[in-house]
């Protein structure tokens, strides 16, 4: 589809972000509704549903044998303690937890105590953690995902030759977004595969026309090319490094600021 971006410039007025409305009144994304006089919207575009515990039996993973955990979203911590509870499983002392950032590591405080010297805790990418499992690599490693998870972890354990057990404890499904069929809104903005992924399977006959789309992430944007969708926004970029922050750029931009 070769249409410039350039030629979709228009101005914006809405937006919806594929996400749960943040519970920080400080958020980015008030602040910048407020700063900009825009309606901004949210609403998840994927849903997660457990594992039933007969499923996760079939994957024959024995958890005690395993010496370290990586969580990379609370999802993962909380349907983990679910299937630990089930299955009477409780974690020993020595357990370490590899979490992909502050907010994970404070997260998993909800369901055990915390012994700094068994916690290891990246800034907010995978990437943050291939130092602590070099350091580690004898450690047994088990990763609670999705049935979708990106690969960035796995790929680097592999390449590496350090022990890991990857765990389906939860589904990533499309959630129903019917009542959305007649609204309208200048920017979706999307930071999953699986986002993209949910809007084809709700609306399979959406037509773009004059909706910007903003992708945060290089296998987000990669989707959207790949549904025959226009990328009007793309993030992370050097000068945004944040979705608000590309969005901030493409309002100034459009709205003649």
């Amino acid at each position: 589809m070769s249409v410039s971006t350039k030629d979709r410039l228009q101005p914006v007025k809405s937006i919806l972000v594929s996400q749960p409305k943040p519970a920080d009144v400080n958020s980015p994304y008030f602040q910048l509704a407020e700063k900009y006089k825009l309606k901004i919207d949210f609403r998840p575009f994927i849903q997660v549903e457990p594992l039933p515990i007969r499923e996760f039996r079939k994957q024959k993973i024995e958890i005690l044998k395993h010496t370290a955990i990586i969580f990379t979203s609370r999802n993962a911590i909380d349907h983990f303690f679910t299937i630990c509870k089930e299955l009477k499983v409780e974690m020993p002392a020595d357990m370490k937890y590899f979490c992909i950032s502050e907010q994970t590591a404070h997260y998993l405080q909800k369901y055990i105590v915390i012994r700094k010297r068994k916690l290891f805790v990246g800034q907010r990418t995978a990437a943050d953690l291939f130092d602590y499992f070099k350091k580690h690599k004898n450690e047994k490693y088990l990763f609670p995902c999705s049935d979708i998870r990106k690969a960035e972890i796995p790929d680097y354990m592999e390449k590496h030759n350090i022990a890991i057990t990857e765990a389906i404890i939860y589904h990533t499904v499309a959630a129903d977004l019917s009542d959305l069929r007649d609204i309208k809104y200048d920017i979706l903005a999307f930071f999953s595969p699986s986002g993209i992924k949910s809007l084809v399977h709700n609306f399979p006959d959406f037509e773009q026309n004059n909706t910007r789309i903003a992708a945060f992430g290089p296998t987000t944007a990669k989707e959207v090319r790949d549904q025959g969708l226009i990328l009007d926004i793309e993030a992370p970029m050097p000068n945004a490094p944040s979705m608000t922050g590309a969005l901030e750029l493409y309002i100034k931009k459009a709205n003649n600021l």
